[in-house]
């Protein structure tokens, strides 16, 4: 089914946060991987190209010097932002953030 294998594709450890930022903007690898904190060198690899497999990401290639390599999202990905802006506002309204400690009632 369509609707499962996109949530485990973008449910993956740390892909869901990679794609969000690539629908601020096209970002360089070092800068995903200063970013993403947490996320390995080898596993931010990994994700970006389960990302390009599925033909929601582009690696560009600017010939500057140094050369340079960014990360966009292709019309595919750029088509799924409307539905993870949404999963985002939902999470933000109705799961903790992690770094925060929970709250208890007595």
């Amino acid at each position: 089914m369509a609707f499962q294998q996109a949530i485990e594709l973008l449910g993956r450890r740390w892909t869901g946060v990679i794609f969000y930022m690539l629908l601020q903007k096209p970002h360089r690898y070092n800068e995903l991987l200063s970013s993403v904190h947490g996320i390995s060198d080898r596993l931010l690899t990994e994700r970006l190209r389960e990302l390009e497999e599925h033909g929601l990401v582009e690696r560009h290639v600017i010939p500057d010097s140094p050369v340079r390599v960014e990360y966009v999202l292709t019309e595919a990905g750029r088509d799924a932002e409307a539905s993870v802006a949404t999963i985002f506002r939902w999470g933000s309204k109705w799961f903790m953030d992690e770094t925060k400690p929970e709250s208890t009632t007595e």
